[in-house]
């Protein structure tokens, strides 16, 4: 597999491990509970820290367990002023950062060594974070583009089948340039650990009905014209006689029928075709059942639709100022994560920015009553004046003045398909006003460069509705050092120092804690059970309750019902390894063997 070098890739190429372990610290103060509820992690997160260290928080809790991430990065225009300041211990490197200019510009001739050093071991923890089933999506432009996708097929081995990327139209006017060509796309790479599972166009299921009681269920119809004049398929041109009524069909002579005169008495022979109410103005239909209808249709990989949304307004009407410099469109976001998330997925954005990722989720839950979570993590100081606060406002509401609009239906369509599918397509339009009569002052209807899109509008005149929702505001904890348990200083928690072995030891993330009993059972795998004998106090550890003996070891024994391999940690044991493996005990000496055992 062929792999991308840069400068500095030999010491960043492991960092992710080296990284220490924080734990994630509650902030009540700038938090958003549910009413009648405390602030807790078991809510949307909003982490205020460096994402590197945050990802690598989430690990004991999160690894495995992401289904969607999105994060739009810094694109390395050179204009961002972005700085690269990651931690990494060779000496070489820290000589390097230290000599080069920082924040990066277009002068630095290394910024695409830093951006790749910056995002290589953001990437890794990402990879670790996604499920096996999950989707991950970048946004980025053409400056970092190529080099992005290839640090991606490196960690990721990205193949044909695991990654898609769609190109979006991002402005209307001009960006007049030298070059003579204006630059006005940017792309969004989709992406999986196993095969890309994009969800689609959701398709309104509301239009079928049963007016027949066909024992099949709820229907729609379709049209029976085909696509070939007579010349070209003669078979597919013959007379549909209704024989109830007698009413007679001849074919459109440019078209004909979908399926030939044998196609179309299987069809009548299985009670598929729907007869109109009126043969002067209509024509026989095939029927189409819900349990054949896919939830969602596949989506184009470009969109010229999204042009001239601009984020940064959006921001300013929610906030009443300027606060952020181009932020990415609410419905730019809404897309994506429409697109990648379920009614119950996680989401997780580390380069949060604004907020506009938490908008869209809040947004989506609020469309179809799902039960979406968001993870956002920004390391800049606005993590609580804008990033949260857009949050919070779009929960309660904002002052706002002016018309809402929201996008009700959106779908490719010519001018021929409009003019020959007429009624059809004006009966669905019809369908969303109605459903939007109740929501929104009035609907706009618009086929504008190939789209066909139905918007809801709402007069606002003091304050917008809120969304509704809640979530933790949360900031990073000391690094948890099990060294500490050698000097007495800075000792972990117990439920962080669970969490931290449990995903040293196996990899796999630990939400839950078992509550505490003799045997310091914390929580299991396939393969192992693994047990934790700790306290936070120096002089516990000191004593002989802090080690294993035989009596914790006969409550170890009894628990394992099925005899799965037990891993204890401890300070210290009582008994030999030889005794321990005779009753499928691993004993792991704390702090020195904090270690995984499954490997990766």
């Amino acid at each position: 597999m062929p792999t991308l070098e840069f400068k500095g890739k030999q010491f960043v190429y492991s960092h992710h491990l080296s990284v220490p372990f924080r734990e994630l610290e509650v902030v009540p103060e700038k938090s958003l509970p549910a009413e009648g509820r405390q602030a807790s992690l078991d809510d949307n997160l909003i982490i205020h820290g460096d994402n590197l260290e945050a990802l690598k928080a989430l690990l004991p809790t999160h690894a495995g367990k992401i289904d969607c991430i999105f994060i739009d990065p810094p694109y390395n225009t050179g204009n961002e002023g972005w700085c690269y300041n990651d931690n990494v211990r060779s000496p070489l490197m820290q000589e390097w950062l230290k000599k080069s200019a920082n924040p990066v510009d277009k002068e630095d001739l290394e910024r695409h060594d830093k951006w790749l050093c910056m995002m290589w071991p953001r990437l890794n923890l990402l990879h670790e974070l996604l499920s096996d089933e999950g989707v991950a999506a970048i946004s980025i432009d053409d400056n970092e583009f190529a080099r992005l996708m290839a640090i991606l097929d490196e960690i990721f081995s990205i193949d044909e089948h695991k990654v898609k990327v769609a190109c979006w139209k991002t402005r209307n006017t001009d960006n007049r340039v030298k070059s003579k060509m204006s630059v006005d796309h940017e792309y969004v790479i989709f992406l999986s650990k196993s095969e890309l599972n994009m969800r689609g166009r959701v398709i309104d299921r509301s239009d079928f009905s049963n007016p027949d009681s066909d024992p099949r269920g709820d229907y729609v119809t379709d049209p029976l014209t085909g696509k070939a004049t007579a010349e070209q398929r003669q078979n597919l041109h013959y007379r549909i006689v209704n024989r109830l009524t007698g009413d007679i069909y001849d074919p459109d002579p440019s078209r004909g029928w979908i399926t030939d005169e044998t196609g179309f008495l299987a069809l009548l022979h299985d009670n598929r075709i729907y007869w109109p109410e009126n043969h002067q103005t209509g024509k026989p239909r095939k029927k189409r059942f819900l349990f054949e209808t896919a939830e969602r249709m596949p989506i184009s990989s470009f969109w010229s639709d999204l042009k001239g949304q601009s984020g940064a307004d959006a921001v300013d009407k929610i906030m009443g100022e300027r606060r952020f410099d181009f932020p990415k469109s609410i419905e730019f976001v809404s897309r994506v994560v429409d697109l990648i998330s379920k009614p119950d997925s996680i989401i997780l954005d580390s380069f949060a920015g604004s907020g506009t990722t938490a908008h869209a989720v809040l947004a989506a839950n609020h469309r179809d009553g799902g039960n979406r979570r968001f993870i956002l993590v920004e390391c800049e100081e606005y993590a609580d004046t804008l990033t949260a606060e857009r949050v919070r406002r779009v929960i309660n509401g904002y002052a706002f003045t002016g018309t809402q609009r929201e996008e009700l239906y959106r779908e490719k369509i010519t001018w021929s398909q409009f003019t020959k599918n007429q009624q059809q397509i004006l009966r669905q339009v019809e369908h969303f006003e109605k459903k939007a009569a109740a929501s929104f002052d009035r609907v706009k209807k618009e086929i504008k460069d190939g789209v066909l899109t139905v918007t809801g509008e709402r007069t606002i005149e003091e304050k917008m509705p809120g969304l509704s929702g809640s979530f933790t505001f949360c900031s990073l904890g000391q690094p948890i050092e099990v060294e500490s348990l050698l000097t007495g200083q800075g000792l972990p928690a117990f439920a962080a120092l669970a969490r931290y072995v449990f995903y040293t030891a196996t990899g796999r993330s630990l939400a839950d804690i078992a509550k505490p009993s003799t045997d310091g059972y914390i929580g299991e795998t396939e393969l192992f059970r693994i047990h934790l004998f700790y306290q936070p106090d120096p002089a516990w550890l000191r004593s002989n309750e802090a080690a294993l003996d035989a009596e914790r070891v006969t409550a170890i024994t009894k628990g394992n019902k099925i005899g799965k391999r037990a891993i204890v940690f401890a300070v210290a044991k009582f008994m030999s390894q030889k005794e321990l493996t005779g009753q499928r005990i691993e004993f792991c000496q704390l702090p020195y063997a904090v270690h995984r055992i499954l490997g990766n």
